[in-house]
Parts: structure tokens; sequence; C-alpha cells
């Protein structure tokens, strides 16, 4: 169950797991992946936990009703599978499909200035969320920003105007009406 890790600076976090599931040492995953079954597309799975990692194949998984279950290779033991709960599952960045022009992973946007129309900082994106409606991207002040506000902006085109990964900045129109 190890190979060689990625650099922990290369690797995305695409879920955690949970849970144990069953008696057979199956486990519960939490996704973070759109749709939540493209966790099991990666074969090979970094568990990072407070500074504990852990390299694991994936030897089958599927989504039963809600819940996604996942087998690892070598863990078949129920007791020995719950104490996999808490660990993040990461991949590295470089197994990431590559996205169309304007589309964006997450944790590309994350660390971004945000910079309004009129050219004023408010802040960095600190991390995205889903509503379900539309994700929206938590901007907490930093040094040089507007003002001590955290705001919640939806992340859409109607807000984000442009997004420029080379200077590390996001252009919105946050007083648009949402």
């Amino acid at each position: 169950m190890s190979t060689t890790p990625a650099p922990a600076e290369d690797l995305v976090v695409l879920g955690k797991i949970v849970s144990v599931h069953g008696v057979r040492g199956e486990v519960k995953v939490y996704s973070f992946t759109d749709p939540v079954d493209n966790v099991l597309d990666y074969q090979r799975w970094t568990l990072k936990r407070d500074g504990e990692v852990k390299q694991v194949e994936l030897a089958s998984g599927r989504l039963q009703g809600k819940v996604l279950v996942a087998k690892l290779k070598g863990l078949d033991d129920r007791e020995v599978a719950r104490t996999y709960a808490g660990f993040e599952i990461c991949v590295p960045r470089s197994e990431l499909p590559e996205l169309s022009d304007g589309e964006f992973y997450w944790y590309q946007l994350e660390g971004l200035r945000v910079i309004d129309q009129a050219g004023q900082l408010l802040g960095k994106v600190d991390h995205l969320f889903e509503t379900g409606a539309n994700d929206v991207m938590v901007v907490k002040p930093c040094s040089g920003s507007l003002d001590d506000r955290e705001r919640l902006l939806p992340y859409t085109e109607q807000c984000v105007l442009a997004i420029d990964l080379a200077a590390g900045e996001m252009q919105v129109d946050w007083d648009a009406d949402f």
C-alpha cells in the first residue's frame, strides 16, 4: 500500500474518509468532487491527517444511496478501517484533468487578491463552498484591504469579471444585484 508520495504542496484534497462501512474494512467517503463519485477515478490516494501520511490504492468504490463507499487494497478489517476516519484524500495536482479556458479548480482561486471595479482591494479568497444555487467565495481581509470585513461573494459570471492567476488577482463587481 505504499509508493513514493508527491510533495505536500503538490497535493489537492478531493475528499475525506468519515467512518467505517460494513464488516469487511470498507470506508465511507465524503467527496469534494463534482460529481461526488469522481474521487473514485483516482487509483492512488495520499491520505493525510495531523501530520500523518499514508499511501493507499483504491480496490473499488461505489455510490450506495447518498453514501460513497470505498474499498482500499489490503484493508480488510473493520477495526483497522475505523482508524482511517478523519484522513483527507489527496492526489497530485498533475493527475487532475485539464480544464477548458475560463474554468478553474477551487484550489487555484484560494489566495487570490480580490479587487473591485474601482481598484480597491477587498481581501483574499480564503475558501469556497457550495450553496446549491452557486458556489460562494469567502473573502477575508488582508494587509492593504479596504476594511476589516469578511465578505461572501457568489462565484458567478455577474460577480467575477476577470481572473488572472499569474497576477494572483480576481476582479469583481461586488455591488451587482445578486
